[in-house]
């Protein structure tokens, strides 16, 4: 067999946002990947540092319009840490409904993705249809679809009404049955199966190795899974197990992410019971500490936020770890030994979001400045 290199992206009709692959090839067969990033940087992070606390709540919702509940979330969570300021429990359930509202959004939004990549059209029409519900629901709350504008340094902007309330269980009893249907149609079609199963694996111990988070590692058998420590919002309270799937391909990927979607609707069911009390308290102007970490699972993974305080009330260094770049790590035992017909699928899989995942630092070695791409530090 002739081998070569093929380069994949970073402009490519399966590639939603831009990033690029070197694939070498023997005839069909990949035989390693290497991965580089750096096409959507922002200057996100350098940012962060000529605005105050409470303006870079705003800030951390622009870093992605997917998951953009989640990065305030991790924002406020650590400058809240800073503070050694916690939260009404109320801020806390209503901020775990906004959250499980964002991983359904976003687990809906890559269920339509995923179909269409594997050829099914209508059930990515389907999906996106459905996923209306959810963004509408989102709406009414907060008055936004993409960047909620919902999280305060202390707490959340308002409470939720009565209306909310049957407004949400409304949706949620519309929804549920969908969702079912949903995992009935990957579980039972016969080209879900041929493009899916037995396809992309990632192994437990590759899982383990790489350091894969999210759904991509729950798939290999990894229960790993922040809301279930009960560190942050109301998941220490909530009835709440992580799911899993023990196979690691793309199928495990698939279904993980669909009996996910069933369980935040349980989730918000749960914290609808919402306690009496205020929804925030008033955020000090000084910190604390000096550093802090804050960490939440996001729809893709582990989200890690560190931010280091001086004595303004603007933040010295701030520094995210968002959880594609730790999957990143993971695609090349999911591709090596499988054909170019499956990269799409496969990349997809992980349910990569480029936009959280670029950012550039600028490194001083020995007075040269060096131009470092994505999350190196």
């Amino acid at each position: 067999m002739h081998e070569f290199i093929l380069p994949f992206g970073p402009q490519h009709p399966a590639l939603k946002e831009p990033v690029h692959f070197n694939f070498e090839i023997d005839g069909e067969t990949i035989k390693s990947v290497s991965i580089r990033l750096g096409y959507a940087h922002k200057g996100i992070e350098k940012a962060f540092e000529s605005r105050d606390y409470s303006k870079n709540i705003y800030l951390s919702e622009r870093i992605c319009g997917i998951c953009s509940f989640s990065h305030s979330t991790a924002y406020a969570l650590t400058v809240e840490h800073l503070a050694d300021t916690p939260i009404p429990r109320r801020a806390e359930y209503i901020r775990t409904i906004f959250l499980e509202l964002g991983r359904l959004q976003s687990h809906m939004l890559w269920l339509g993705i995923a179909a269409h990549e594997i050829g099914l059209d209508t059930l990515f029409m389907y999906a996106w249809r459905d996923r209306e519900l959810v963004l509408s629901v989102i709406e009414k709350l907060s008055g936004a679809r993409v960047h909620y504008g919902c999280n305060l340094l202390g707490g959340v902007k308002k409470d939720f009404s009565d209306a909310s309330i049957s407004s949400l269980k409304s949706m949620l009893s519309e929804l549920r049955p969908r969702l079912s249907e949903y995992i009935s149609i990957f579980s039972s079609d016969s080209a879900v199966a041929a493009r899916c199963k037995g396809l992309g694996i990632l192994s437990k111990r590759d899982a383990m190795r790489f350091c894969a988070v999210g759904p991509t590692a729950r798939a290999s058998g990894l229960s790993s899974d922040v809301r279930s420590t009960g560190e942050y919002a109301a998941y220490g309270y909530l009835d709440f197990t992580p799911v899993t799937e023990k196979e690691g391909d793309v199928f495990s990927r698939v279904i993980v992410r669909l009996k996910e979607m069933l369980q935040s609707c349980d989730l918000i069911e749960q914290a609808l019971d919402l306690p009496p009390g205020p929804f925030k308290t008033p955020f000090p102007r000084k910190m604390k500490r000096t550093e802090a970490v804050g960490r939440i699972e996001a729809p893709r993974g582990e989200l890690f936020y560190y931010l280091r305080s001086n004595s303004s009330f603007i933040p010295e260094r701030v520094k995210i770890r968002t959880p594609t770049y730790a999957n990143f790590s993971c695609v090349e035992p999911m591709f090596t030994g499988y054909t170019i017909a499956e990269i799409p699928i496969v990349f997809a899989s992980i349910d990569p979001c480029i936009s959280c995942t670029d950012r550039m630092t600028l490194i001083d070695q020995s007075g040269n400045k060096r131009i470092v791409r994505g999350d190196q530090l």
